[in-house]
């Protein structure tokens, strides 16, 4: 091996596990969206959504097991995107 290389992280199995777990949530995203659940059709969306994108983000990016500058930077970015989200939907509910 040379100095640019290095090995997983995290061990093959568990990678694997995760990889189900997206599956699973986009099959749980594929069934709810044939059930009308009324106002609560998007909230639901974009948490199943989220919850997909953390496990990508934490796991498969790695950000798990990054420094705080990362972790700290990921979290504000989240945070001012749940922000934009949110106004967005506040402006159409009240027009």
């Amino acid at each position: 091996m040379n100095e640019h290389e290095s090995e997983h992280i995290l061990p093959y199995g568990f990678l694997a596990q995760i990889l189900a777990g997206l599956v699973l949530l986009t099959a749980v995203t594929v069934g709810v969206s044939y059930i009308d659940w009324g106002f609560l059709n998007v909230p639901i969306a974009l948490f199943v959504a989220s919850s997909k994108a953390t496990l990508v983000l934490l796991f498969f990016m790695h950000i798990k097991y990054e420094g705080m500058v990362i972790k700290v930077s990921f979290i504000s970015t989240m945070l001012v995107l749940a922000i934009l989200i949110s106004f967005t939907f506040w402006d159409v509910a009240f027009r």
